[in-house]
């Protein structure tokens, strides 16, 4: 899951870039408004974590552009968690009517933010259910624990990401650089051909008939039957 982090304290910055990388998040932070809609203009994020006071205007201004100019976005539908210090009920409405999908308040403990975030990727990715299940396979996202057949499945970090990218894909094909987006931040490296050694060692673990190839374009985890 790709992350970005709209927030110009650098302490909060830190922990949030920090925290959320633990736990197997790949983050981006940025400090700025033009910053942040740089960012979203070339890459697609999964989730936006958005301060509303930052040095060079109002976080609400980026979510009023974010949800009404979406040509030339890769995603103008990001959902997007409004964290700041302003508490009053009148705010807290304001960022829900100008397009936000969560609000919290600073402070706020780290375990609230990340069952917040998972509830919006779940809501994102057309999900009610917190558990992801195809066959025999079952993937907690709020542990980030797998089972096949009722026995657990000890996966890296990154064979869980890729893994739950296609999950989530719901039998869509992803090419590797759409894989890529979800697993690295701007600031990491990946080997050329990082994705296919994560797919052969899940291949491995899983089974060879989990994940499929259509050659020349990418990956699938096929669909159960209706």
């Amino acid at each position: 899951m790709r992350i970005l982090v709209v927030e110009d304290d650098t302490g909060i910055a830190l922990g949030l870039n920090v925290g959320l990388r633990q736990r197997g998040y790949a983050v981006d932070v940025v400090g700025s408004l033009a910053d942040a809609w740089s960012a979203l203009c070339v890459e697609p994020f999964d989730l936006v974590l958005l301060d509303l006071g930052l040095p060079d205007g109002d976080g609400s201004s980026l979510l009023h552009k974010l949800r009404s100019n979406p040509a030339g976005l890769p995603d103008a539908h990001t959902p997007v968690l409004i964290m700041t210090a302003r508490d009053a009920v009148a705010s807290r409405i304001e960022g829900l009517d100008s397009g936000a999908d969560d609000y919290v308040t600073k402070p706020f403990d780290p375990d609230e933010l990340e069952a917040r975030m998972r509830a919006l990727l779940r809501r994102s990715a057309g999900r009610a259910q917190p558990l992801i299940t195809r066959g025999d396979l079952v993937l907690n996202p709020a542990t980030r624990a797998v089972q096949l057949a009722g026995q657990p499945v000890a996966l890296s970090g990154r064979e869980y990401a890729v893994l739950l990218a296609l999950l989530q894909a719901r039998g869509r094909v992803l090419s590797r650089a759409q894989i890529e987006t979800t697993l690295y931040s701007f600031d990491q490296l990946l080997d050329s051909n990082a994705i296919e050694v994560h797919i052969h060692h899940l291949r491995r673990k899983l089974g060879s008939q989990m994940i499929h190839t259509l050659r020349g374009v990418g990956y699938f985890v096929p669909q159960e039957p209706a």
